[in-house]
C-alpha cells in the first residue's frame, strides 16, 4: 500500500465501499462512534492504539497502515514522545523495521530524545528484539558521537554484541569498531566487554590481542574484587557486570592459558590452570552460592584443560582419564575430540574407539556451562577445526573416502562462517592428498573451491566500495 493518502482517507474510502455507517464500524472496531467522527473530521489525532483498531476493523493485517500513518506524522505536526514512543514500540513488536528506521532518522537531530530512545533500545535488547534495538542504538551512537558519554559507549557495546554472528570477517570488523569504547563504559560493564572482546579475538586466533585484553581484565577484576567488600553486594551486581568479580579474575587466567596453548607453551599453560583452578583461590572464601558455582566451574575446566595440556606434552597415558571425564561432560565432546585428534595426529595414536564412543555427540550445536551458552564464535571455530583434524586423521590412517567426506563438510562450514584461515588449511590438506582423490571427488572439490573464489571476489567488491 503506497502512502499517497492519509489514514482518514483510507478509512472513508473503506466505509463507502463496505456501505458501513459510523455506528456499524464502531461496533466492528471497538472505537467510540464520536471518536471515529472526530478523527475523520480532523479534530482529533489518531493514536497508535486506535490505528491498530481501525486496521483490524478494516480486515487488514497488523501494521498495514503504518507507512501511511508515518508519512502523516512526518509531514504534519511536530513529533511528540507521547505519540512517537508507542509507535516505535509497535513497529518493533510487528518487526516493521523500515518504518522504525524512518522514525529514528526523523528525530536523529533532536538531542533531547536520545535518553528516551536509549532507554527504549535497552528494553528492546532485554526483550530479544535485537534488530529493532540496533536501529535505536545506532541513532543514539551517531547523534552523540562527539559527546564521549557512557550512553554512547554502551550503545556501541550493544551494537557490537548484536552484530556478532557466524561470519568471522564481520565479527572482526565489529570488534575493531567497538574496542576504542571499552574504557568509556562503567567499570563494572567493562568486565563483560573485555571478556566478550577477548572471546571474539580468541575465535579469530588473534592471540596477541587476547593476551592484551586478558592482562587488562585481570587488572580491573582484581581491583574490583578487592573493593567488593566495601560495597553492598546486591547493589554492585545490579549496577553492571553479569557475574561476580571473581569470575572475571579467573577468566583472565583461563584466557592466558589459552594464549600459551596456542603458542604450544603447554607447561606455562598448566601453570595458569593451577592458578584459575586452585592457587588464585587461596585465602578467598566464596561468599555466596553464585561464587561457589564460579569456583566449581573453573575447577572443572581446570581438570579438563590439565588433561589436554599434558596430552599435548606427550603424556599419552592421561588419555583414558580424559576420555572418562568427557563421558561425564558430554557438552564438551566436540572440543575434547578436537584436541584428542590433534594429539593423535601429532603422536600417531589410534583413537577409533573414542570416535565410536562419542559419535552420537559429535555434531555442530550450541553448548552451555553453569553460566549459560558458550560464545557461539568459539563453538563454530572449534567445530571447523575438529573436522579438519578428523579429516587429517582419516587420511593419516589411509581411509581416504572418509577423509574427503570430512574435509568437504568442514570446508563448507568454513565457507559459511567466512573462516578464511581454515579455508586455506583445508585447501592445503586436500592438495597434500589430491593423488588419492577420485575424479568425482576432485570435481566436488573444484565446485567447492569455485564457491570460495566467488565469496572472496564478493568480499573484495564490498571492500572496494567502502
Amino acid at each position: 500500500m503506497k502512502p499517497a493518502t492519509t489514514v482518514r482517507q483510507e478509512l472513508e474510502s473503506y466505509l463507502r465501499r463496505a456501505g458501513l455507517t459510523l455506528q456499524q464500524f464502531s461496533e466492528i472496531s471497538g472505537i467510540n462512534q464520536g471518536t471515529i467522527s472526530a478523527m475523520l473530521s480532523g479534530y482529533r489525532q489518531i493514536s497508535i492504539h486506535n490505528l491498530d483498531l481501525i486496521t483490524e476493523g478494516m480486515g487488514l493485517e497488523q501494521g498495514a497502515l503504518y507507512e501511511i500513518y508515518l508519512e502523516e506524522c512526518l509531514r504534519g505536526v511536530p513529533l511528540h514522545w507521547r505519540r512517537l514512543g508507542p509507535f516505535i514500540r509497535r513497529c518493533a513488536e510487528l518487526n516493521k523495521l523500515g518504518c522504525l528506521e524512518q522514525l529514528v532518522q526523523a528525530v536523529a537531530d533532536r538531542l533531547s530524545y536520545m535518553p528516551v530512545l536509549f532507554e527504549m533500545a535497552e528494553q528492546f535488547f532485554r526483550e530479544g528484539k535485537r534488530k529493532a534495538a540496533a536501529l535505536l542504538y545506532h541513532c543514539v551512537a551517531e547523534c552523540e558521537k562527539y559527546q564521549h558519554s557512557e550512553r554512547l559507549a554502551l550503545s556501541r557495546y550493544r551494537l557490537f554484541t548484536i552484530h556478532l554472528g557466524e561470519n568471522q570477517e564481520e565479527n572482526l570488523r565489529a570488534a575493531v569498531l567497538f574496542e576504542d569504547y571499552v574504557d568509556r563504559l562503567d567499570e563494572r560493564v567493562q568486565l563483560d566487554a573485555l571478556k566478550d572482546l577477548a572471546d571474539v579475538y580468541a575465535s579469530l586466533h588473534r592471540w596477541d590481542r587476547v593476551e592484551s585484553l586478558a592482562e587488562k581484565l585481570e587488572q580491573k577484576a582484581t581491583i574490583q574484587y578487592r573493593h567488593r567488600v566495601n560495597r553492598k553486594r546486591k547493589e554492585a551486581m545490579d549496577k553492571g557486570a553479569s557475574r561476580p568479580e571473581l569470575f572475571y579474575l579467573l577468566y583472565a587466567y583461563l584466557l592466558k592459558a589459552n594464549v600459551c596453548d596456542a603458542r604450544q607453551e603447554y607447561a606455562q599453560a598448566l601453570e595458569y590452570v593451577t592458578l584459575y583452578s586452585g592457587d588464585a583461590l587461596h585465602g578467598i572464601a566464596a561468599s555466596d552460592e553464585e561464587e561457589r558455582r564460579v569456583v566449581e566451574q573453573f575447577q572443572e575446566w581446570g581438570r579438563a584443560n590439565a588433561y589436554v595440556y599434558r596430552l599435548m606434552l606427550g603424556e599419552v597415558q592421561v588419555l583414558a582419564n580424559y576420555a572418562d571425564w568427557v563421558a561425564s561432560n558430554v557438552q564438551e565432546v566436540v572440543p575434547a575430540m578436537y584436541r584428542i585428534l590433534q594429539a593423535a595426529n601429532q603422536f600417531g595414536l589410534n583413537v577409533d574407539h573414542l570416535l565410536d564412543r562419542f559419535g552420537a555427540h559429535l555434531t555442530y550445536m550450541d553448548r552451555s556451562c553453569r553460566f549459560g551458552k558458550y560464545n557461539m564464535q568459539i563453538v563454530a571455530d572449534q567445530y571447523v577445526r575438529y573436522l579438519w583434524e578428523l579429516a587429517h586423521y582419516y587420511f593419516r590412517t589411509r581411509r581416504y573416502e572418509m577423509g574427503f567426506r570430512q574435509l568437504f563438510e568442514g570446508m563448507e562450514l568454513a565457507l559459511r562462517f567466512n573462516h578464511e584461515s581454515m579455508l586455506i588449511r583445508y585447501a592445503r590438506l586436500f592438495e597434500k592428498f589430491r593423488h588419492e582423490a577420485s575424479g568425482e571427488v576432485q570435481d566436488q572439490y573444484k565446485h567447492l573451491f569455485c564457491e570460495v573464489e566467488k565469496n572472496y571476489e564478493k568480499k573484495n567488491v564490498l571492500v572496494d566500495h567502502t
